[in-house]
């Protein structure tokens, strides 16, 4: 891993279509992309290039918590996203910039995350952790045939 960044892949018994959906949806980004133990509020989000999105993580425990915002730079349906983030506190400066590649395999969907230029502050490995907490909520949501 480069310094100030992470990346993840797995593999997902679903659709390129879902995962998409599951990126860009409000309501399916406040269930699964907070780690454990936070609550997310997507206060603002409009998916179109150039649109921006707002939110915030709060922790159930302690009730702090972190706001941010970023603006998407690509979206092209079912194969990838980019979008940047800001995080709200004057403490964590930067402009973050991830990245999700989704592609079509035999047995689902191959995704692919890379997020670079985390604030110095945030420990790699505990922005590795988050990600692979929401990334198991994701494929409950996205997995499911109910």
């Amino acid at each position: 891993m480069k310094p100030n960044s992470v990346q993840l892949h797995r593999v997902i018994r679903s659709t390129p279509d879902k995962v998409y959906r599951a990126f860009l949806n409000p309501d399916a980004m406040a269930r699964w992309l907070p780690p454990y133990g936070y609550l997310c509020t997507v206060h603002h989000l409009e998916a179109r290039i150039g649109g921006t999105f707002r939110m915030s993580f709060t922790s159930f425990n302690t009730g702090h918590g972190n706001s941010f915002g970023g603006k998407y730079l690509e979206l092209t349906p079912g194969k990838s996203i980019s979008y940047t983030t800001i995080f709200d506190d004057p403490g964590l400066l930067g402009e973050m910039l991830v990245k999700v590649a989704i592609e079509e395999v035999s047995c689902g969907v191959s995704l692919n995350i890379e997020q670079t230029n985390i604030p110095s502050v945030i420990p790699s490995e505990l922005c590795y952790l988050g990600w692979q907490e929401g990334l198991t909520q994701l494929i409950h949501l996205v997995e499911s045939n109910v």
